[in-house]
């Protein structure tokens, strides 16, 4: 159904935001026979090309390399470490953490605060936050700063593990959309397409959507489409009216998040597509959070008639990240779809 060890692999390879490199690297190995082309621009995206029969249009498929982290801003006399978030971070879910410090070689620290036996009963009642937080790498000072620098990126320890039928991993957000464009790209490199398929893999976007919007600007696509995890909020307590979407119930089309209102003609030719094809999917209206949707909407000379394509999980932004193993294969399946079919499409009329 899907190539766990692919996915696994992803997940895994570090690349905090600004630090996108040693992931990078891994989807260009992997890709790299699949497509025709293939560059990093100054921003640090990896831009692929699978040229159309038609070169005259192009679409841009963007998912983000860079998974959340953080950035060491002090070391103390004792050697404990201070750090930055990059992106957003839950404080509650760094509690009894593991993370890999990316020095001049890689060292494993854990996550610490002040021992509930030390704490007042004030402190006791009082939310954690990030500032609270510190990394231990049981080595002193000396032997830090042998290692570690200031500016050094931090990325969080955890292994993709299958539980059912869902996959269960640090980081789907957004690997899962790294390897289904590459999947994608793969399953497609003997087949014709209509026109120009720019598969992107693009960085900074847990920090404001920053390489898509270099990358928009640069590519100026006709078409494009997003893909990202999505929060499924089909949890206890939850109201059917919050879930947002359902974990394995199909790929989400987005309508709207809160920085996009998707082109009603992308989202009408998603559903369309699926349906035709019998591709389980559902819709989805995201109250809060971004994606690169945005940057690739507008930032194109004209801009571009733009979608998403998201896949629901449960417990985003921490390292129990799930996702369903079936709505990953929908989501490539409904991929595959939108690009071999652009040209069949009026995509005149509103």
């Amino acid at each position: 159904m899907i190539d766990v060890q692919a996915l696994s692999l992803f997940c895994k390879t570090p690349g905090a935001p600004g630090f996108e490199h040693p992931i990078r690297n891994t989807v260009i190995n992997w890709i790299k026979d699949y497509v025709h082309e293939y560059y990093i621009d100054n921003m640090g995206n990896l831009i692929t090309l699978k040229k159309g029969r038609d070169r005259s249009k192009k679409i841009v498929l963007a998912g983000h390399l860079d998974e959340i982290g953080f950035i060491v801003n002090h070391i103390d006399d004792q050697g404990f470490i201070r750090f930055y978030p990059l992106g957003g971070f839950d404080p509650k879910t760094l509690t009894a953490q593991r993370v890999i410090l990316h020095g001049k070689e890689d060292i494993i620290g854990v996550m610490g605060t002040k021992p509930i036996h030390m704490m007042s009963k004030e402190e006791m009642n009082k939310p954690l936050q990030i500032k609270d937080f510190f990394i231990d790498t049981g080595l002193p000072k000396e032997k830090v700063e042998a290692i570690v620098s200031i500016g050094d990126p931090v990325t969080r320890e955890r292994s993709l593990i299958e539980m059912g039928d869902c996959v269960n991993s640090k980081s789907l957000d957004n690997r899962v959309a790294v390897y289904i464009i590459a999947e994608m790209m793969r399953e497609l490199a003997e087949q014709d397409v209509p026109y120009d398929v720019y598969g992107v893999f693009t960085v900074q976007e847990e920090v404001g959507i920053r390489g898509a919007m270099a990358a928009a600007h640069s590519l100026n696509p006709d078409f494009a489409l997003a893909i990202d995890g999505t929060v499924a909020f089909d949890l206890p307590g939850a109201q059917a009216h919050e879930y947002c979407t359902k974990l394995g119930e199909g790929a989400a089309i987005k309508i709207m998040d809160s920085a996009t209102i998707c082109d009603v003609r992308m989202v009408r030719f998603l559903k369309d597509l699926a349906i035709k094809h019998e591709i389980t999917w559902q819709s989805e209206i995201l109250p809060a959070g971004g994606t690169d949707t945005a940057a690739l909407q507008r930032y194109g000379k004209h801009g571009a008639i733009a979608g998403a394509i998201s896949v629901p999980m449960r417990h985003l932004h921490q390292v129990i990240e799930m996702a369903h193993k079936a709505d990953i294969r929908n989501a490539i399946e409904l991929l595959k779809k939108a690009v071999l079919h652009l040209d069949q499409y009026d995509w005149k009329h509103q």
